[in-house]
């Protein structure tokens, strides 16, 4: 479902003046429980390279704030939300900013919801349990292209992917450098290592995940890695 009236937001270039100014990442929150919300703002708030400026308890409230406001470079996202749901909101999220990062937090151990926010759009998972370091290593490794995930959420995520049914096979168009990328994102790797390893530039691997991230319809590297696993595209 799509909110109607929703289109992207077009402070990209505000964004960008901002990170460049400030040399921080922008990231937003959206937390129903105040206390949470708090702590997690001030682990983010003292860091030395990310800043917090904005918190919501609510989807609807950050919808709104989006649709205005320069966009952030990652998304702290809490699955159970009154009204629209984290899973529900990521679609939302990825209309009004697409290039912004998503990673969600959440006290359940519940594989389907995992495996919904991935396949949704999700960047990365954590428990709402991972210490300071764990989130602030999160958010930066999202924004170098890897895909945090929580051990025992990863566990979850594969047990989710061997419960379901293998769908036919489906032909994506991909390259076979593209597919050779895709392996090396599937195997955990991030731009510069999959640059290294296939003696590429850091640039022509970035237009690789573009082309791959459009011919499997999909926006994110969670979204590619869970899609290539579930349909066995690999």
């Amino acid at each position: 479902m799509v909110i109607p009236g929703l289109t992207p937001n077009v402070n990209e270039n505000e964004r960008m003046n901002a990170i460049t100014a400030s040399k921080k990442a922008v990231i937003w929150l959206i937390e129903d429980h105040g206390d949470c919300r708090k702590m997690l703002a001030k682990v983010l708030n003292r860091t030395p390279t990310t800043t917090c400026p904005r918190a919501f308890a609510s989807c609807e409230e950050a919808l709104t704030a989006l649709r205005r406001d320069p966009l952030p470079d990652v998304i702290l996202l809490d699955v159970g939300l009154p009204g629209m749901s984290g899973i529900e909101g990521i679609a939302h999220i990825k209309t009004l900013a697409p290039s912004t990062h998503i990673i969600m937090l959440t006290v359940y151990d519940d594989h389907e919801k995992v495996f919904q926010a991935i396949c949704a759009g999700a960047s990365g998972y954590l428990l709402k349990i991972a210490n300071e370091e764990a989130i602030t290593t999160a958010v930066h490794e999202v924004l170098n292209g890897g895909a945090p995930m929580n051990p025992r959420v990863a566990r979850l995520v594969l047990n989710a992917f061997a419960s379901r049914k293998i769908p036919p096979k489906q032909e994506y168009g991909l390259s076979v450098r593209e597919i050779e990328v895709l392996e090396l994102m599937v195997k955990g790797m991030i731009k510069k290592e999959i640059a290294d390893r296939l003696n590429l530039s850091y640039h022509t691997v970035d237009n690789h995940l573009r082309s791959i991230y459009t011919n499997l319809h999909v926006h994110t590297r969670g979204g590619a890695i869970a899609k290539a696993l579930a349909e066995h595209i690999l």
